[in-house]
């Protein structure tokens, strides 16, 4: 089975150019939070010096829900916000234990 067919089976959509539009969409919200981040870590006073769990803690508590509103924006404005929401609630399930993700 193609690679393609694979993802298309996996993610339960239909075409190729919806794949190529799944990650576009992945690609800008990645790009976009890498901007996001340049932008709230000095607001909240995170800097280069801080120790590096100090820093992953502060990402996890600013950036990750930045990166997923993102997410679901862009999904929204790319016309994939069923497939992402999806997605969501799956990858959420894995952070939040007794949720089902479905």
């Amino acid at each position: 089975m193609h690679l393609l067919d694979k993802l298309k089976a996996r993610w339960e959509i239909e075409s190729n150019g919806q794949i190529v539009v799944i990650m576009i969409v992945f690609a800008i919200t990645g790009f976009s939070s890498l901007f996001a981040r340049r932008l709230i870590f000095p607001l909240i006073g995170v800097e280069s010096a801080d120790p590096f769990w100090y820093k992953t803690i502060m990402w996890l508590l600013t950036i990750f829900p930045v990166y997923n509103i993102l997410l679901l924006t862009y999904a929204a404005l790319f016309g994939q916000f069923h497939f992402f929401w999806k997605f969501f609630k799956k990858m959420m399930s894995r952070f939040i234990p007794g949720s089902s993700g479905a």
